[in-house]
């Protein structure tokens, strides 16, 4: 699959027919609430240069620098909001003092919702999320509450973030049961130091016809190189970090492993003639259920050296140095059958032609 070479190349959202570009542009940084984030002149410059390469599709969260990143896309948005795409979320709490600011249930979904139509000023969210499962909400509950949006017009489409493919799948399987309106769209990290999702995740958005939006497709800032041993911390913090570094180091990334990956990168990156954070989007891109990775930046700089990801074109010397680096230990029952005994079993040893999309049990995307 070859990448597209523009923003205005732009993709289908799963099986809708809503047309997106082939990057997204992340707005957590937007606000400097969180203590890492960029300035209103800053989010401006970054938000002009996506759009006016063509870009159309935006990325945000009702709590993203406690609200600050709507409100400044809500004016960012003037006077061009008709030609955007926005996606927003709600799950997370608004209000530590309140147990039900945060949840997946009616009430938070509701309020939620509401919260996002003030800070964006907008009269619609064209896609909305469920940004991570609580493990209390009945189904029923989420998927007939964000039906009644859908019906509202308040919200357009329907995704879900950060929740088990099995949960995903009932999920699913429930709105065609019910004739509610199905989850179009699947936001998950996924990058070189993070591929387990290619296990379960990526397989059933394939499935389930979701169009993927990988999260943190730079590894939080690991792929472009800037780190070293020097960083390695076993800091794991429970609360928001006041910088980067901290963020990464919350995730669990920041470990030998991730900058032996990213080693590769920078190596094949040089080789080459890109960045090394070109060479890590242009590997996600070129899986056939991604629709468009988040990109994120704090400066104009990093947002253009994002953008220039979509021209960058990977040999097939490339993509197998970077899965020797980074592929995952495979997992049951994928292992098991993976076996060449099981195969012999399963097809008593016959060749067996499988059909446009079936994969063997390890096969991956590069």
């Amino acid at each position: 699959m070859s990448n597209s070479a523009a923003l205005d190349q732009y993709r289908l959202l799963g099986r809708s027919g809503i047309r997106v570009s082939p990057l997204a542009l992340g707005t957590m940084t937007f606000g400097s609430d969180w203590g890492w984030g960029t300035d209103e002149a800053g989010a401006r410059q970054i938000f002009d240069a996506y759009v006016a390469a063509g870009g159309n599709f935006i990325d945000t969260a009702v709590n993203y620098t406690n609200g600050a990143s709507e409100r400044m896309l809500g004016q960012l948005m003037k006077g061009r909001r008709e030609r955007l795409v926005v996606s927003t979320k709600y799950t997370m709490a608004r209000d530590p003092g309140d147990p039900n600011s945060g949840g997946n249930h009616r009430l938070n979904m509701m309020r939620s919702v509401e919260t996002s139509l003030r800070q964006l000023d907008t009269d619609r969210i064209d896609l909305l999320y469920l940004h991570a499962w609580d493990f209390t909400t009945s189904a029923e509950e989420v998927m007939r509450g964000l039906d009644d949006l859908v019906r509202s017009g308040k919200v357009l489409y329907l995704g879900i973030c950060n929740t088990p493919a099995w949960k995903v799948v009932q999920l699913q399987a429930l709105s065609e049961l019910r004739g509610w309106s199905p989850l179009v769209a699947l936001q998950i990290e996924y990058s070189l130091v993070e591929r387990t999702v290619e296990h379960e995740l990526l397989p059933m958005a394939r499935e389930m016809g979701l169009g993927v939006m990988p999260w943190s497709p730079l590894g939080g800032g690991i792929l472009t190189g800037k780190y070293g041993r020097e960083d390695l911390s076993d800091n794991q913090e429970a609360g928001v970090a006041t910088d980067r570094k901290g963020v990464i180091s919350a995730t669990g990334h920041m470990n030998e492993r991730s900058l032996l990956i990213a080693s590769v990168v920078v190596d094949i990156a040089r080789e080459i003639g890109a960045t090394a954070s070109q060479v890590a989007l242009a590997w996600t891109l070129r899986n056939p259920v991604v629709v468009a990775p988040i990109v994120g930046a704090r400066t104009l700089a990093q947002a253009e050296d994002n953008l220039k990801a979509l021209s960058i074109e990977l040999d097939q010397s490339h993509l197998e140095r970077l899965d020797r680096a980074s592929a995952p230990e495979p997992v049951f029952p994928g292992r098991f059958v993976a076996r060449p005994m099981v195969q012999q079993l399963i097809f008593g040893g016959a060749t067996v032609q499988k059909r446009v999309g079936q994969e063997t049990p390890r096969e991956n995307i590069s």
